[in-house]
């Protein structure tokens, strides 16, 4: 048993494997995949326009254009068992991801990539140094792919601006790299060193190089400072060099422009601006210390990554998903504060979402006495304390994982503060706390029963302490909830006996009707076989004296006959009218 066990597993496993399109392994391979294709954008047309680099590295050329296109190959292999969504669902079955993969687009134009192009030098009459890498010009068509590793790059990476100005940065320079290549392939057919305009005549293909990459840059970034062209391939060629930096890279330009703005707006998103506030302040003329505190309250956001516009970041999550996140980041935080220590996982995903953090600067009043309360807090971190009237005298410190603020929200008995605060807390130095509202308070408690008894008793304590507590008015309190549950309770019996003689009304009712429906049909059936109402009546009554007499002589005696039945007797009241 246990060796047929073992073989029906190893058939269970599937010998076919499919990728993920949004899974790790399927964007590690699209990454490597942009090595090849950037290889062939960039060395194809250095060699084709350097032969001399063409030549003296014939054999690294040869055996990285055989790389190339082993990865291309596989690259196609790895379309082929790379899965897609159908209704959300992601399809495994190799069959249909290969049929859906050829017959896409896409796949001629990745066969066409990867077709051995240089065999046509080996035709008569073709150069065949300088043709090897021009024949090669079919593996730039891969670009498409570059693309897409690009996107899921600037999708999965932690800094997707600093990505966005690099590949655009990237593209930037490959485009001033193909530029100089061809400047120089014209240079070269026009004589090197003949005019002013050309690359000068120079021993080392470095040197070349690179007075082909700075002119390039001149004239791509629209700066001009360039010889003036003497020919008409020159013309043409400078002249088409601008057209380029004015439609390619002024857009490219533009664009990085624009990822820089995104920059600071999505810093604004994060963080908020100490612009406006100071504005606002020197408006109304309000002296420089208030806006010293705004100031480097923001600082201290900045410099210690506290995010107290969180929530804005993570509105256009699903629940589900913001539920998620929202853990991951405050769970160990919540899990220190003694109150939610034995509180199940799930739970606490959901009590997070209902928390807002907030961040006090050092002297700033959390609340005061005698306001009203609305929220209550979470300390996450940092220090404050508990201090009397004159703002100065510290009656007590609270420290991370503690709470406060709690008795002006739930109704404790005898608190004859109400819903007032009943104690000054200040914060010591920067604290962040979590804030949590009185109605998702009043929510939270009303599914959980132990953290409302643990916070009253913990509330009843401190009011003891301070002294305002009533425990006249909580033992009354007491004693009228007790005398309401009691009345409750008789009016749930006298409600329960009142039910019970509903029901036995409503089936009484119901036996009636049902017997007076049978009746009914008795009558409507007798009238059907030709019985007059008199005669149905007299045969009831005849059914009457049997069941009291016990034999037919009593149909008789009440003198009803049927129609079939004897005559009645002559001068007998009422025998003309029994017969018809």
């Amino acid at each position: 048993e246990h060796g047929s066990g073992r073989r029906t597993s190893c058939t269970a496993i599937p010998r076919n494997w499919t990728l993920d399109p949004a899974g790790d392994w399927h964007y590690r391979w699209i990454s490597l995949m942009v090595l090849p294709i950037l290889y062939n954008w960039v060395v194809l047309i250095l060699r084709c326009c350097f032969p001399e680099v063409q030549e003296a590295h014939t054999g690294l050329w040869q055996a990285l254009d055989g790389l190339s296109d082993a990865l291309y190959l596989l690259d196609i292999a790895v379309h082929c068992h790379t899965g897609f969504l159908e209704d959300g669902i992601l399809v495994r079955d190799i069959s249909r991801t290969r049929r859906r993969y050829l017959g896409s687009w896409t796949f001629p134009w990745d066969v066409m990539a990867v077709l051995p192009t240089e065999l046509l030098c080996l035709l008569p009459g073709v150069p065949r140094v300088p043709g090897v890498p021009a024949a090669r010009a079919n593996r730039c068509l891969r670009v498409p792919r570059l693309f897409e590793a690009f996107d899921r790059c600037e999708t999965r990476t932690g800094w997707p601006n600093v990505f966005r100005m690099a590949k655009l940065m990237l593209y930037l320079l490959l485009g001033i790299h193909w530029h100089g290549c061809l400047y120089f392939a014209l240079s070269a057919h026009l004589g090197l060193g003949v005019d002013p305009w050309v690359c000068p005549s120079s021993a080392r293909p470095l040197r070349r190089y690179l007075h082909s990459f700075y002119f390039s840059t001149l004239v791509l970034t629209t700066v001009g400072d360039t010889p003036t062209p003497q020919r008409e391939e020159e013309l043409l060629f400078l002249t088409a060099g601008f057209l380029l930096a004015v439609l390619g890279f002024a857009t490219i330009t533009g664009s990085i422009s624009t990822v820089i703005v995104n920059l600071s707006s999505a810093s604004t998103a994060f963080y908020p601006d100490a612009g406006p506030v100071r504005r606002y302040l020197r408006a109304w003329g309000v002296g420089g210390r208030l806006a010293g505190r705004v100031v480097r309250w923001h600082q201290h956001l900045r410099a210690q990554r506290k995010l107290p516009a969180e929530w804005e970041v993570l509105q256009h999550l699903p629940r589900g998903l913001r539920a998620e996140v929202a853990a991951s980041v405050h769970l160990e935080a919540l899990r220190r504060v003694g109150l939610f220590r034995s509180w199940e996982h799930g739970v606490l995903r959901q009590l997070v979402l209902r928390l807002r953090p907030q961040v006090f600067g050092p002297g700033e009043f959390v609340c005061r006495r005698g306001d009203v309360g609305r929220e209550m807090y979470f300390i996450r971190e940092g220090r404050l304390a508990v201090v009397a009237e004159d703002g100065v005298t510290q009656l007590a410190v609270l420290g991370e994982g503690l709470y406060f603020g709690e008795i002006s929200l739930i109704n404790i008995k005898g608190n004859t503060a109400g819903n007032r605060r009943t104690a000054n807390i200040l914060s010591i130095g920067y604290s962040d706390l979590f804030c949590l509202g009185k109605e998702d308070l009043a929510e939270v408690l009303a599914e959980f029963p132990c953290a409302r008894a643990a916070m009253e008793a913990k509330g009843r304590e401190l009011l003891l302490r301070m002294g305002q507590l009533d425990t006249g008015a909580e033992a009354a309190a007491l004693a009228a909830e007790a005398e309401a549950r009691r009345r409750l309770q008789g009016l749930e019996v006298a409600l329960e006996g009142l039910q019970t003689r509903a029901a036995r009304l409503l089936a009484q009712l119901e036996a009636s009707a049902l017997r007076m429906a049978l009746r009914v049909q008795r009558l409507e059936g007798g009238h059907r076989c030709g019985v007059t109402p008199t005669a149905a009546a007299a045969a009831a009554g005849r059914g009457r004296g049997r069941s009291r007499d016990g034999d037919g002589a009593g149909a008789w005696r009440f003198g009803a006959v049927s129609s079939s039945g004897p005559p009645a007797p002559p001068g007998r009241p009422g025998a003309a009218g029994g017969t018809r």
